[in-house]
């Protein structure tokens, strides 16, 4: 802005020494030839366009023009109005008088993005944390900032205070509890002749694990709690600590079995009325039962539906793949992953059919 000020300086000083060999009669007629030439601009630009001006023309026009009387300068024809031209010499003595009598002063250095990552992260991670507690634990890790600063950017992110985060939901109350959850669900299927069949089935939420509880035709409540005790023992002996069972309000589930399974330690979780998603993973093994065994398979009788239940349950469990786990199985232990496949010139694959072929397990060759 100086550079371009000292410019206008220069030229109009040459400007006006050019003006001084002229006559009053010469300036009359360039003042008149100027004067029409705004009209002509004017009447071309419309009363609605504004001209804009720049920082330093303004500061030039201001300074020419303000020595000049008032009653003067009403009279004279120019793009702005007079009190404009007023205004910005005001603007300008002010902006002088501020760097004089306040000298500049660094401000606050940016953020860095690292912190503002963790900021975020931290906020992420504990939804009850508020600016204030996001502060005290950047202190902790010896990062210096200021709790403004830290309200500030979660403001810029769009997070909500706390208040509002703190409410916990399905899915947090899922994830936090993954450990100690256990899902459970009837299946219904139709065996060749004809007899409806009933499938029980407890999935445990970490391990994807599932366990078939056996199969009847008629579900009854001592058939249902006998289940339960069973289950029961085989949580005892596999070490698994569950705390909660998620199901539905199927009729078929007596009170005894909650009872049985508060004794054991392990609340019932009830889902809401026609709300399958409050019990998705299960959902989501009854899914892939059906269509890679039930809907592939001619099931004579029950019988042969416990022996295809127990075959899927062990493929299940020992070698299909999950994407909860990163595609490994729940109890496998598989082989050492191939670092550099480039280099392998030749794979020996076999394939083991279970069920005749229904269902496929690959493994490397001995």
């Amino acid at each position: 802005m100086l550079f371009r000020l000292a410019y206008l300086a220069v030229t109009n000083i040459f400007a006006a020494l050019r003006l001084l060999p002229m006559g009053d009669r010469n300036k009359d007629v360039e003042i008149l030839a100027l004067r029409h030439q705004i009209t002509v601009l004017e009447r071309q630009l419309g009363a609605g366009i504004r001209v804009r001006f720049d920082p330093e023309d303004r500061a030039f026009l201001a300074a020419l023009l303000t020595s000049l009387p008032r009653e003067v300068l009403h009279q004279l024809r120019l793009i702005v109005r007079p009190d404009t031209v007023l205004r910005w010499h005001r603007d300008l003595v002010r902006r002088r008088h501020a760097r004089i009598s306040k000298p500049k002063r660094p401000g606050r250095p940016p953020t860095g993005r690292s912190i503002r990552a963790l900021i975020l992260c931290l906020v992420r991670e504990n939804p009850s944390w508020g600016y204030r507690r996001v502060h005290g634990e950047l202190t902790t890790l010896g990062i210096t900032v200021a709790p403004s600063t830290v309200w500030e950017i979660l403001k810029q992110e769009g997070v909500d205070p706390a208040p509002e985060r703190a409410s916990a939901t399905w899915g947090d109350f899922l994830r936090s509890q993954a450990d100690a959850l256990l899902a459970c669900d009837f299946i219904e299927t139709v065996t060749l002749t004809g007899q409806r069949q009933y499938i029980l089935a407890v999935i445990e939420h970490a391990s994807r694990r599932v366990r078939v509880l056996g199969t009847t035709a008629r579900p009854t409540a001592v058939w249902v709690v006998q289940a339960m005790k069973n289950l029961v023992m085989d949580l005892e002996e596999a070490g698994c600590r569950a705390r909660y069972l998620i199901r539905d309000r199927d009729g078929k589930f007596p009170a005894l079995m909650d009872e049985i399974l508060a004794e054991a330690g392990i609340r019932t979780v009830l889902t809401g009325i026609r709300v399958p998603r409050m019990n998705a993973v299960m959902e989501r093994w009854v899914q892939s039962c059906r269509r890679e065994l039930l809907d592939r398979c001619l099931l004579w009788n029950e019988h042969h539906l416990r022996h295809a239940l127990r075959e899927y349950e062990r493929f299940y469990n020992e070698h299909r793949a999950h994407q909860a786990l990163d595609q490994a199985a729940p109890l496998r232990t598989g082989p050492d992953p191939i670092m550099d496949p480039t280099r392998i010139t030749e794979l020996s694959v076999r394939r083991r059919d279970r069920l005749g072929g229904v269902l496929h397990e690959y493994s490397h060759a001995a």
